[in-house]
C-alpha cells in the first residue's frame, strides 16, 4: 500500500481529521493533506514519531511504498555527505586560521644567536588541517562520483 493511502487509512481509523493529526504531531493540517495526497513525504524523524503514534514498526509503515523507501535512503545519503562537508570545511578553516595566526606571530634572534620563535607549532598544524580537509573533500568527491555512476547504470540496465 501506498504511504499515502495508509497514513489516511491510519488516521481513519483512529478517528482522527487532518486537524487533530497535525496538532499529535505539531505539523499543520496542510502538512497532512500533502501526505496523504502523494504530494510530499515526511521526514525520517516525522515516520518514526508516526509509528510511535499509531503503534506499528517502522517496517510497517515504511516498507509498503517504494517512494518512501527511497525518499529515506535519499535523506540519509543527504545527511552523510552533509556531515563529511562539514568535517573538510571545517579543517580548511581551522588549518586557514592556523597559518593567519602564525602569520601574525613575530620570530627574534636572542642574544645567544638561538632563533625564538613562539607558536612554531601552527605552520605544521596549520598545514596539516588544510591538506586533510582538502584531501577528504576531494575523496568523497571521488567516491560520490563512483557511487553516482553505479547508480546511472543500474538504472539503465
Amino acid at each position: 500500500m501506498e504511504f499515502s493511502n495508509q497514513i489516511k487509512k491510519l488516521r481513519a481509523t483512529h478517528t482522527l481529521t487532518q486537524e487533530q493529526l497535525g496538532k499529535k504531531l505539531n505539523v499543520s493540517r496542510q502538512t497532512i493533506s500533502s501526505w496523504e495526497t502523494g504530494r510530499n513525504l515526511p521526514d525520517l524523524e516525522m515516520v518514526v514519531t508516526l509509528a510511535k503514534l499509531f503503534g506499528l514498526s517502522l517496517d510497517t509503515l515504511i516498507l509498503g511504498d517504494d517512494t518512501m523507501e527511497n525518499k529515506l535512503i535519499k535523506d540519509s545519503d543527504l545527511v552523510r555527505r552533509s556531515k563529511y562537508n562539514m568535517i573538510s570545511i571545517t579543517l580548511v578553516v581551522i588549518g586557514l586560521m592556523c597559518l593567519l595566526l602564525k602569520s601574525f606571530t613575530e620570530t627574534t634572534v636572542l642574544e645567544s644567536g638561538v632563533l625564538h620563535e613562539p607558536y612554531f607549532f601552527l605552520l605544521p598544524i596549520g598545514f596539516l588541517l588544510l591538506f586533510s580537509g582538502i584531501i577528504l573533500g576531494l575523496l568523497r568527491l571521488i567516491f560520490f562520483g563512483i557511487k553516482k555512476l553505479k547508480n546511472n547504470k543500474k538504472t539503465t540496465d
